[in-house]
């Protein structure tokens, strides 16, 4: 065995063995890096200096503005009204509240951008609505989780600002334009699925549709709607960088959230900006180990060599790429979103363009292939969350979600095959 394949094999089997044993991810890429380099006979101080590169990026700032922006929105009192206009909207239809639900995620998923926040946000508001109507405990859980991961596509998506940065700096804004179409395709695939599972389950109606009322309520919700304007407009017109319209994101969401729809006062607000300084401690705390993570990867050419390993299993890039996703998928199953973008991006990428897969659409592919992980066992974040808010047991969770998996995945399928439903607007605009 050569030296360095003994040195894959430390990195790779420690870092997956920790995985197991229920490490924290961060402990996990940290030792795991630690033990390669201590095998490699390298110098400890490579440690710090890859952790202080990991962060020391411009564009890396956009995700802690984002993250913020998202958590002083979403505790500012637009939930409700986000709701409002959905049932609008959508609620007319059988399965209405499923429907509401699937809807109120999509605006919900444009100004916080993250699946966790939707489902514990709109969930325990949504759930027990659901439940009061008429619809099964585990079935309203269902719907909200999977709709969650719509938030994870609609801009301003700071998982797209991580993947952006893993890989080797692609456009933001051209990422924010390829998510909407896909955000959308899922929501749609998502409702037809609740529209089946209710007509077969006698699942109640809303209210009759109302076009007034449709406007009265887009009225009501513009002001939470604009932020998104703000952030896309502004990054695809060349105005901002995603940095910048992210630190203007955040001093529009205080203003709407303290002074427009008076959710927060400022004490609220100091309390909000602590829960964001938890958020973003653990985030910023893996980008900095997974720097050092992907400098042993590339130091000992693990890209190029897993890049030969799937090219020597097929050359059928339809294979290929199936594989590919099967990786994503499996990888989301046992790790969280992040650690999986900074960790795979520089691996799998290679891949995917040999193979005719432009980065963004892949950029897309991921975050919708780690949005299906958060909803698997035995690590699946926003599963826990949707089964602690709805106080359902997750094995019935799990068991209502399996349509909706299916809805999910073929949607994953038409974005991997299809090309022109991520790269449309991109191609159009940029």
């Amino acid at each position: 065995m050569s030296a360095q394949t003994a040195a894959i094999l430390v990195l790779l089997v420690s870092f997956m063995i920790m995985i197991f044993l229920r490490f924290p991810v961060a402990y996990a890429v940290a030792l795991s890096s630690l033990f390669c380099l201590l095998y490699q006979g390298l110098p400890l101080t490579t440690i710090c200096q890859q952790m202080v590169k990991g962060i020391s990026s411009f564009s890396l700032m956009a995700v802690p503005f984002f993250i913020t922006m998202g958590c002083l929105m979403g505790s500012g009192g637009i939930s409700e009204k986000l709701i409002d206009l959905a049932n609008a909207f959508v609620g007319w239809m059988t399965g209405g509240m499923a429907m509401v639900n699937i809807v109120a995620s999509y605006f919900f998923g444009g100004i916080s951008g993250s699946a966790s926040a939707d489902t514990a946000s709109l969930g325990s508001i949504l759930i027990p609505m659901m439940v009061d109507q008429g619809y099964d405990d585990d079935f309203s859980t269902a719907v909200t989780i999977t709709s969650s991961c719509e938030g994870l596509l609609v801009p301003p998506s700071h998982n797209m600002v991580i993947y952006a940065m893993s890989a080797g700096g692609i456009s933001v804004g051209s990422l924010f334009l390829a998510g909407y179409i896909p955000g959308a395709l899922l929501a749609v695939s998502l409702m037809v699925g609740s529209y089946i599972i209710s007509k077969r389950r006698n699942y109640p109606k809303g209210d009759k549709f109302n076009l007034k009322n449709l406007g009265k309520q887009f009225v009501r919700s513009f002001w939470a709607l604009a932020a998104v304007i703000i952030v896309v407009v502004g990054v695809v017109s060349g105005w901002f960088t995603a940095t910048e319209s992210a630190a203007v994101a955040v001093i529009y969401s205080l203003i709407v959230s303290v002074f427009i729809y008076k959710g927060l006062d400022w004490k609220g607000v100091w309390k909000v900006l602590e829960n964001c300084v938890d958020t973003l401690s653990i985030v910023l705390i893996l980008i900095s180990t997974s720097s050092i993570f992907g400098y042993c990867l590339t130091t000992l050419h693990v890209p190029s060599l897993a890049a030969n390993a799937i090219i020597g299993l097929t050359d059928n890039p339809i294979l290929i790429a199936l594989l590919l996703n099967l990786i994503l998928l499996v990888l989301g199953c046992i790790m969280d979103m992040a650690p999986i973008i900074l960790i795979a991006t520089p691996i799998l990428l290679p891949i995917a363009t040999s193979i005719g897969i432009n980065p963004i659409q892949f950029g897309v592919m991921m975050i919708l292939n780690c949005g299906i992980g958060l909803l698997t066992p035995p690590v699946g974040a926003v599963l826990f969350i949707g089964s602690a808010v709805g106080n359902v047991k997750m094995e019935r969770v799990v068991k209502a979600t399996l349509p909706f998996y299916l809805c999910m995945i073929l949607v994953l399928l038409l974005l991997t095959f299809i090309p022109e439903i991520s790269m449309f607007l991109p191609n159009l605009l940029s």
